[in-house]
């Protein structure tokens, strides 16, 4: 978020357009992202002839949440909106917590501002149970997951490997480490895991940074925040709103490292990640550079954004300003919330979209493969769409099943003052869809009446997952103030073929945090990594999920446990969801035949 009595326009915004607009994206193109040698330049053409099969099939959602008995009210203080803590919560994870094969869902919630006064909590974090025919239980209370404290963001991961899939809460107040005991409950372990960071943090990921089988944890910490000496108000656009993040303290983030008996130690300095603090928001593991280890994404609010770059051996350097990350093409520092990696182009890289404030656009970085990235945004035509939206989750995802990763956007105001303004946006703002043209480009298609994604929320936090089992991908969002929103995709099975793996680690931690998947048919090659957290505050469903387009199997499909586990299969039937333990043969894994040992 900018600073609110200090607006900041984008430099040259008034004269994006026209023939300066023109001659931008002609040297953008020809001079400045002249497509590296590893990448195929036919991905650049305009030419029709080379874009996908079912281009332009209507991709459509349906809002099933009232109707999947989804019930759950995000509350967070005051409607008019004071302070930055009021604006900023809305986590959200898919969690199969009963290893049933179907994806259960996990809705953080915020709190009523007397909560902070009065240290009391009125309201709850819930757990719905998948019932497996496209409704939801809610089972908070007897799992004992509502969490104490006002929260923001969630985690997923196998932390103890044993199998079942944990929940860390980030919180305004100490952190929460939810331990699945097994049998429909959770256990606060908190204070014996040393990881109830008592910070305002936004969003964590786990990864086994270190490669010992055991999964570590980032923590994005924002500011210093104090209900009682917090400022109001500040100006923006001559409207009174709530002020920040500019001129508040900002906290530093930690990593905690896994000691493998239940423990965590606070490894941020020894690691190299003790650099100067910053206002983090959103974070993403993931192998950028190719080498096998997992680094790291952070999205920074109204700062440089970071890039902590993995040296093998337990250190990280730094590199945000080197890789090209750390501003957009303006040498301009954004105001970043959410972050996602897909390799959108297909080129063998993972590519970084970074959500940001209105009047300014989310940025798309494409990784050049040799640790430099390039801002595409105009390029790729995700820049103007997002200009008077202010976006938080971000999401790559194929969704139409053709092979072709696109990206989903939740938008939402942190100022409700503009709904008396004539800015030209409003508090309540409608979905970003960027469908892939498979040319280098993406249209935006949300904005069409017949999408579904058009209705304007109050949208923060958003993960997908197939949580009906139909072989498509689906989405919820996290409304702030408001129900969720979980979009049933109503296209994607009809359009293309689809695989989607479960992986299960041995001497890699068992939740496969990190795990590489590499497809190649006759389409080309498709790359999945497994993420215990991403976007803003959420966490995907832990599966992964390829679309096949026309092919009806997977000619190859290679595994990369880790630098020296590599396993590769031939000729895998589409449509299909297999489950593969490390190192073992690869199986059809049915949802209805649990593969966990789990109660209800």
């Amino acid at each position: 978020m900018q600073l609110s009595s200090s607006p900041r326009w984008r430099p040259f915004s008034l004269v994006r357009g026209g023939l300066a607009l023109g001659l931008a994206i002609l040297i953008q193109n020809f001079i400045l992202t002249k497509p590296a040698p590893h990448f195929p330049n036919w991905l650049y053409s305009a030419d029709k002839s080379q874009t996908r099969p079912g281009e332009n099939v209507d991709i459509r959602f349906v809002d099933v949440a009232k109707t999947a008995g989804i019930t759950f009210l995000h509350v967070s203080g005051r409607p008019e909106k004071k302070t930055l803590l009021e604006s900023v919560s809305g986590g959200v994870a898919w969690i199969d917590y009963n290893l049933d094969g179907w994806p259960d869902l996990y809705l953080v919630n915020a709190g009523r501002w007397e909560d902070l006064t009065t240290g009391k909590r009125s309201v709850g974090n819930a757990l719905y149970r998948n019932n497996q025919n496209g409704t939801f239980t809610n089972v908070s209370e007897q799992a004992g997951v509502e969490n104490s404290h006002w929260g923001l963001g969630v985690a997923v991961g196998d932390y103890d490997n044993d199998r079942r899939p944990d929940l860390y809460v980030c919180n305004y107040g100490a952190n929460t480490l939810y331990r699945n005991l097994g049998d429909g409950t959770f256990r606060d372990v908190t204070a014996s895991s040393g990881v109830g960071d008592p910070r305002l943090s936004s969003s964590a990921a786990f990864a086994d940074y270190d490669e010992d089988g055991w999964l570590d944890l980032y923590v994005t910490n924002y500011v210093q925040f104090d209900p009682r000496t917090a400022p109001w108000p500040c100006r923006f656009r001559n409207l009174e709103v709530l002020c920040g993040p500019k001129g508040l303290i900002p906290e530093p983030d930690v990593l905690y490292r896994n000691n493998g008996d239940g423990t965590f130690s606070d490894m941020t300095r020894k690691t190299g990640m003790a650099v100067a603090p910053a206002y983090g928001l959103g974070a993403v593991w993931g192998d950028y550079d190719n080498d096998g280890d997992s680094d790291l994404f952070v999205a920074n609010d109204s700062m440089a954004n970071y890039l902590f770059q993995n040296d093998g051996a337990g250190r990280f350097e730094e590199t945000g300003l080197l890789s090209g990350i750390a501003f957009n093409e303006d040498g301009r520092a954004q105001a970043g919330m959410g972050l996602d990696l897909g390799d959108y182009d297909r080129d063998g890289f993972f590519d970084l979209y970074v959500t940001n404030f209105s009047e300014d656009y989310n940025s798309l970085y494409r990784n050049l493969g040799n640790g430099r990235f390039r801002d595409v945004t105009y390029l790729a035509g995700v820049g103007f769409p997002s200009w008077k939206l202010l976006g938080w989750g971000a999401v790559f995802a194929d969704f139409d099943n053709n092979g072709w990763e696109d990206l989903f956007v939740s938008n939402g105001h942190i100022y409700p003052q503009v709904d008396d303004s004539q800015l030209g946006t409003r508090f309540e703002q409608s979905k970003l869809l960027f469908q892939n043209t498979s040319n280098g480009k993406f249209r935006e298609i949300a904005q069409r009446s017949d999408s579904g994604l058009n209705q304007p929320c109050r949208g923060r936090g958003a993960a997908f997952a197939d949580f009906d089992n139909d072989g498509d991908v689906d989405v919820v969002v996290n409304n702030i103030d408001g129900l969720p929103s979980l979009f049933r995709n109503e296209v994607g099975n009809r359009n293309g073929h689809w695989l989607v793996l479960t992986l299960e680690g041995v001497q890699k931690n068992r939740s496969a945090i990190g795990t590489r998947v590499m497809i190649d048919n006759g389409g080309g090659r498709q790359i999945r990594e497994v993420r215990g957290g991403s976007s803003y505050q959420a966490t995907n469903d832990l599966r992964l999920h390829f679309g096949l387009g026309e092919f009806d199997k997977v000619e190859r499909l290679t595994v990369r446990w880790g630098p020296n586990q590599v396993q590769t299969f031939q000729n895998l039937a589409a449509d299909r969801r297999y489950h593969l333990i490390e190192g073992g043969t690869i199986d059809v894994a049915e949802p209805q035949a649990s593969y966990g040992s789990v109660g209800r």
